[in-house]
């Protein structure tokens, strides 16, 4: 029958049995061999190692005293009748693959041996009669190596969870990440929108004075802004020349409302010379601010002409900033519209002829190119707008905009189609019948109250 010793616990790993580091898990040996006298040999041999022996004296006791428990290793006797070492290791290497198997055999036993060996891939093979120090060295490599097998399946497994705290960590990393970017972002918004905000209410601060600077800052931006796009300004260029716009007469604060309220061909030459400071203080005004340094060259280079003779330093060509350029050509646009030149107002046609005529001389001829353009694109824009004319309003000779189409979607009337007296007459008839009040898109070009 089988046996089963006191378990102690188990001794350091290393020459000797006192040299196995301590561990929390007690090592099981099965010793197997149908003569009693040789499993008590091995018993005794195992004593105080600390590993828990057990023995049988034949291969179904063995399996059956596994089934109850498994062991870590092995140790079979070759020669056992009924089930011999061979077979029983092959049927242990099929259930608990595990366990270390050891196999005990004598020198006439070679051909078993190795049929033993291939069936029940055994880690060593022992021949009889043992050497002590062979089988105690034996078990203590076998379970140094399930030692650190276990302690790789023990890190393996906290890796796992590692993993997926880190896993779970990044996630919740991420979505702070993001969080916090789109505050930041969010914030980033509203200071860039406050600080636009600022120059904006700044720029109305300064057209409250009235005179030539009502509405002109906020004219040459939508003039300045539609040419600087055309002309391809990346996105910094056109902010600051959006700035410089708004910003673009800040110098004029100095001047007195006597200055303001007279057209710049009729200032003396004493006060010429105060008005033509206003590029030079209007940079100086923003000096403290960092981030305003390019707006501010732009704005101390708005009154230089492409061929030298502006102010205030007779910059020539290139050498003026592409958005002085076309802040230039706006800004006296808008003057010539509104009188701040001389004494009259021009006509938009006459405006546009006079910038045209100041090509190559006093502004960069490219961007009087692209501004005129501009300036043509937008009058189409407005041309080919309809004018939603109520049906009284209707006049002889009024073209259509778009068709006229009913409710049921029958078009009744085509595109450049030109309304006549009887034809606004039967309109009239149907907006009688219908109840319903009806405008009509009408070409600009057409429309006449």
């Amino acid at each position: 029958m089988a046996s089963l010793m006191d378990s102690e616990a188990p001794a350091p790993l290393g020459d000797g049995p006192s040299a196995e580091p301590p561990s929390a898990h007690v090592y099981r040996v099965m010793c197997v061999d149908d003569e009693p006298n040789i499993v008590a040999a091995l018993r005794r041999l195992f004593r105080g190692t600390g590993y828990s022996v057990v023995t049988a004296t034949s291969g179904a006791e063995a399996l059956e005293l596994m089934a109850q428990q498994p062991v870590d290793l092995l140790i079979s006797d070759m020669r056992m009748p009924g089930m011999d070492g061979a077979q029983l290791l092959e049927q242990v290497r099929a259930r608990w693959p595990d366990t270390v198997r050891v196999l005990l055999t004598g020198y006439a036993d070679i051909k078993s041996t190795i049929a033993a060996i291939n069936s029940g891939e055994v880690f060593r093979y022992i021949t009889k009669p043992w050497d002590d120090a062979e089988i105690l060295g034996t078990a203590r490599q076998v379970f140094e190596r399930q030692s650190l097998e276990r302690e790789k399946h023990r890190l393996e497994a906290l890796l796992q969870i590692k993993n997926a705290e880190l896993l779970a960590l990044n996630a919740s990393l991420e979505e702070k990440v993001q969080a916090r970017t789109s505050e930041l972002s969010l914030l980033t918004q509203k200071l860039k929108k406050n600080y636009l905000t600022s120059i904006k209410v700044f720029s109305n601060l300064m057209e409250w004075r009235g005179g030539s600077l009502s509405g002109h800052a906020r004219r040459v931006v939508d003039l300045t802004r539609r040419t600087g796009r055309s002309m391809g300004l990346v996105e910094a260029e056109q902010q600051d020349l959006f700035i410089a716009s708004l910003m673009h007469d800040i110098g004029q604060i100095s001047l007195s409302d006597h200055i303001l309220a007279r057209p710049v061909g009729r200032l003396t030459e004493e006060e010429l010379v105060l008005y033509r400071k206003h590029p030079v203080l209007g940079e100086q005004a923003l000096m403290p601010l960092e981030d305003m340094q390019g707006v501010a060259a732009l704005i101390r280079s708005h009154h230089e002409r492409h061929d030298g003779h502006g102010y205030p330093d007779g910059l020539v060509g290139d050498a003026i900033p592409v958005g002085a350029r076309i802040l230039a050509v706006a800004d006296t646009y808008d003057d010539l519209l509104h009188g701040h030149l001389s004494s009259g107002n021009l006509g938009a046609a006459d405006a546009r002829a006079m910038i045209a005529r100041g090509r190559g001389t006093q502004f960069h001829p490219e961007v009087v190119d692209v501004f005129l353009q501009v300036l043509l694109e937008a009058a189409v824009a407005v041309e080919a707008q309809p004018v939603m004319t109520d049906i009284k309003d209707l006049r002889s000779g009024m073209a259509l905009a778009t068709d006229l189409v009913s409710a049921e979607g029958v078009v009744l009337l085509a595109a450049d189609h030109v309304l006549s007296a009887d034809l606004i007459r039967r309109i009239q008839l149907r907006e009688g019948r219908e109840g319903m009040p009806l405008k009509l898109p009408i070409k600009k070009s057409s429309w006449r109250p």
